[in-house]
């Protein structure tokens, strides 16, 4: 079975004048400013044929596998990754060069091989049989044209400039990363009825608000209520549209904060309103986040709620500062600590002892206030009090600082340059890896 060219005066055949059969369907017509009529091929389960298997139908060939087609290559040759697709059984393979009737059957053909005459007698055959036929090397000779295309949670776009490939793809690339990261606004509407709740704890980065994963951000675009973290990237609240409701989780050090179990009914009340509900925390959810208790009071009330990942900053920020937590030679582990508590406190789960003992890198969150004693600490049991040591302050952010130490001198330090939290304390010899000057993650590096 064939797909026919619709409104075409002649796709079914008018009689010829001299015999009364129908007359052969009319070549394609339409100059380069005749707009092509966009539609969605369903080719599931649809014969395909290829002709060509060099880097075209490389490129192509993905896609038609994607949607299901049962695709046919006839090429004497192919690439590498068109090989391994045969081998794997995603298509047929015929080694051969093209032979009339191959587009036997067929609903849709690609022509992208480097035989022009192979080619043209393709294209040829695909008009006879009234078959949707692209050509790679010759548009004007086509019936179709392949559009610049790109995916984003379940959406396909798909875009025509007609002899432009290059603006097809800029404006493509455009709206593709409008919806992935947010700035293009299309909202999933609910069914009338649909009270199902929703809740995504999103881990949103270190701060700099480039830095949140593309589905946090696509997420906290279709949010109804915002529960936002004092350490999340506070920029994109900006962004929110009026109706949303943002709600304030901030917890200050020593200061004013809103108790966890208050953010869980939060969660809890919002969604069973039938909202879409993001919680929006800095960092990843799950180091030293809160994420799972979060999670364990909405499953308790039977409200699933979807994780996504963020950009630790137990990484970022020293990779922001220029310091890698691992260098081949120099550490081969790293160590993420709490230091929300010292050394001494009965309520200490971290083994001071066995850290000290470790040659790696210690990454510190929440130690500003008790960077004291937990250096003593480290060096009362052994590490040298030589060790460089690295504060990075508000990190990725455009109020980034770095302060420079050793074990030995790192509590006065931090006390004489007034550091304050939020800060990622890094100890090892990694401090020391010098790659050059470091264009801040707020700023564009320029070639």
């Amino acid at each position: 079975m064939t797909a026919h060219a619709a409104g075409d005066p002649q796709a079914n055949g008018t009689p010829s004048p001299a015999t009364g059969a129908p007359a052969p369907a009319a070549p394609a017509t339409g100059g380069p400013e005749t707009p092509a009529y966009p539609v969605g091929l369903r080719l599931s389960g649809r014969r395909t044929v290829v002709v060509g298997g060099g880097q075209v139908a490389q490129r192509r060939l993905p896609a038609l596998v994607a949607a299901g087609a049962r695709v046919t290559l006839i090429s004497p040759s192919a690439t590498p990754s068109v090989e391994a697709m045969a081998e794997a059984g995603e298509i047929t393979w015929h080694r051969r060069r093209y032979q009339d009737g191959d587009l036997a059957d067929t609903w849709y053909a690609l022509v992208a091989s480097s035989d022009l005459a192979a080619n043209e007698a393709a294209s040829a055959e695909a008009e006879r049989t009234r078959t949707w036929c692209v050509r790679s090397d010759d548009a004007e000779a086509a019936t179709a044209w392949t559009p610049a295309t790109g995916r984003s949670d379940g959406v396909t776009v798909a875009i025509l400039t007609g002899h432009d490939p290059r603006r097809s793809a800029a404006v493509r690339d455009a709206v593709v990363e409008g919806l992935r990261d947010g700035s293009l606004a299309a909202p999933r509407h609910r069914a009338a009825g649909d009270d199902t709740p929703r809740v995504s704890l999103v881990g949103g980065g270190p701060g700099d608000p480039d830095l949140i994963t593309v589905r946090g951000r696509r997420l906290l675009a279709e949010a109804d209520v915002v529960i936002a973290d004092r350490l999340g990237p506070r920029d994109l609240l900006d962004e929110l549209p009026p109706h949303v409701e943002v709600i304030d989780a901030a917890k200050i050090p020593y200061g004013r904060f809103m108790a966890q179990e208050a953010i869980n009914q939060a969660l809890i009340d919002h969604a069973k309103q039938g909202k879409a509900v993001v919680r929006l925390k800095g960092g990843d959810p799950f180091v030293f986040g809160r994420g799972m208790e979060e999670a364990q009071a909405l499953a308790a009330e039977g409200i699933p709620c979807t994780i996504v990942p963020g950009i630790s900053s137990t990484i970022s920020v020293p990779g922001a500062a220029g310091i890698p937590v691992t260098h081949r030679g120099v550490a081969h582990e790293f160590t993420v600590v709490s230091g929300h508590v010292a050394p001494d406190d009965p309520r200490s789960l971290v083994d001071w002892e066995a850290l000290a003992r470790l040659r790696g890198t210690l990454v510190l969150l929440m130690a500003v206030e008790r960077i004291a004693p937990i250096a003593d600490a480290l060096v009362a049991h052994g590490r040298s009090p030589e060790t460089p040591v690295a504060i990075i302050q508000e990190g990725t952010m455009a109020t980034q600082r770095r302060v420079d130490a050793t074990l030995a001198t790192v509590g006065a330090t931090a006390k004489a340059e007034n550091v304050r939290p939020p800060a990622v304390i890094v100890i090892g010899d990694v401090v020391a890896v010098n790659a050059g000057p470091v264009v801040p993650s707020t700023q564009q590096a320029v070639e």
